[in-house]
């Protein structure tokens, strides 16, 4: 064997090997060991935590189980003050049985015969909200992807590390909360994606690529930082709520423990008082979706009127044709027209309406509501300070529901079974 043919094979054998070596590493980084919690509560059932028992029973067994059914008492009392603003006698423990959905168990100390705990307790929604009065449909806003960054020792962490704030989120319980959170945690390739350097890039493209990928509509940016004292001792946060592609400021505050040990409740405190942020911001319209995030299909609202009064040249040309007497046509129609558009199919029609306030979206469904032929009208998708998305259901085909809204002073655009309407000047 030459000289040249033993040097070609043992380059060959290297960069094999530095090609094993470097798959490794990048599968080892995208493979997501200790990186995040999956989210863990996100029903929308009621959850009342913080519920302390300090009961006795026969055995440790019969303790805690004791225990338990006086959590679910205190819980259910407690809830009934939350939402009727009242005090309750409260209810057998027969009928808790069946609206009691989990038993979130926060802290507790097990002994022979006695049981110490800090419990949490979710009531089902539909079961509790019948006895409550306060169940029906709730409007949410649209998906909006969570990006938690945490700065800990002067360096910002998303999904680098499995942090605590990551895991905070994990356990928040998003089902109660009218912000539709989407919740990565950092699998696969989410976190070479999702990186703390990604909340100050402005490029719309980049960021329609990345929620488009996790199904959300808009982003919100909930960042923690951390200042320990000395280890162990006093820990200081500092909670900031931005949104949006442009990362901009919402609202802050700042909170405080004494040992280091409570960082998670502080974190949940944190996420709490973050939400009710992200709500009323939601609620006074700062918390709208970026409307350059939304791709619409392209309309030409001329070539659509055009053709709209072609249409109505033609009907009227078919008219003259059959000899129809004038009197038996109103606004264009015949009675037999009236009469098979009264039978016909119904349409589902996907309605495409700007929502500045909760104002506009009952004013919204009460005005196509009025439409002769609507059987129903209602919002599927909300997006306050956006474009929201109401089904809707007609006695007839998509262009003579057009025309209705036209009649009534809406601008109509209209798609591929879908409408897109608008007041002018909006």
């Amino acid at each position: 064997m030459s000289f040249l043919t033993d040097f070609r094979i043992r380059i060959a054998a290297i960069i094999a090997v530095v090609t094993m070596l470097a798959g490794t590493v990048v599968y080892a980084q995208l493979e997501g060991i200790e990186r995040g919690v999956a989210p863990l509560a996100s029903s929308g059932d009621f959850e009342v935590m913080g519920v302390k028992v300090d009961v006795h029973g026969d055995n440790a067994i019969d303790a805690r189980k004791k225990g338990w059914e006086e959590a679910q008492r205190l819980a259910w009392k407690m809830l009934y003050k939350r939402t009727q603003g009242s005090d309750t006698e409260g209810l057998p423990d027969g009928t808790l049985n069946t609206i009691v959905s989990a038993i979130i168990v926060e802290q507790e100390q097990i002994g022979p015969k006695r049981y110490i705990a800090t419990l949490g307790v979710m009531f089902d929604r539909a079961r509790a909200g019948s006895i409550l009065g306060v169940g029906g449909r709730r409007l949410r806003s649209p998906p909006l992807l969570v990006l938690p960054i945490m700065w800990s020792a002067g360096s910002p962490q998303v999904f680098e590390h499995r942090t605590e704030w990551q895991k905070a989120w994990a356990r928040f319980n998003s089902g109660n909360s009218v912000i539709d959170y989407v919740r990565p945690y950092g699998s696969d390739s989410e976190s070479l994606v999702l990186t703390a350097g990604q909340a100050n890039r402005p490029s719309r493209r980049w960021w329609r690529n990345i929620l488009d990928q996790f199904g959300a509509a808009d982003v919100v940016i909930p960042i923690v930082r951390l200042t320990y004292e000395y280890p162990g001792g006093p820990v200081s946060g500092r909670f900031t709520a931005r949104y949006g592609p442009d990362n901009r400021y919402v609202d802050s505050f700042t909170l405080k423990v004494r040992q280091s040990e409570d960082i998670p409740k502080m974190l949940d405190q944190g996420i709490a008082r973050l939400d009710t942020i992200y709500a009323s911001a939601l609620t006074r319209g700062v918390l709208k979706t970026d409307k350059s995030l939304i791709i619409e299909d392209p309309f030409d609202l001329d070539e659509l009127l055009l053709e709209d009064f072609e249409l109505e040249d033609a009907r009227s040309t078919e008219d003259s044709a059959g000899e129809v007497p004038e009197s038996a046509t109103v606004n264009g129609a015949t009675e037999s027209g009236s009469d098979a558009a009264t039978s016909a199919a119904a349409t589902t029609v996907s309605l495409q309406f700007d929502t500045p306030d909760v104002g506009a979206v009952s004013s919204t469904e009460s005005a196509v509501r009025s439409i002769p032929g609507v059987t129903s009208a209602s919002t599927s998708s909300l997006a306050l300070g956006g474009v929201s998305v109401m089904n809707v259901t007609y006695r007839g085909d998509i262009a003579a529901l057009a025309q209705a809204l036209r009649a009534q002073g809406w601008q109509v655009q209209q798609g591929a079974g879908a409408l897109r309407i608008s007041r002018s000047g909006q």
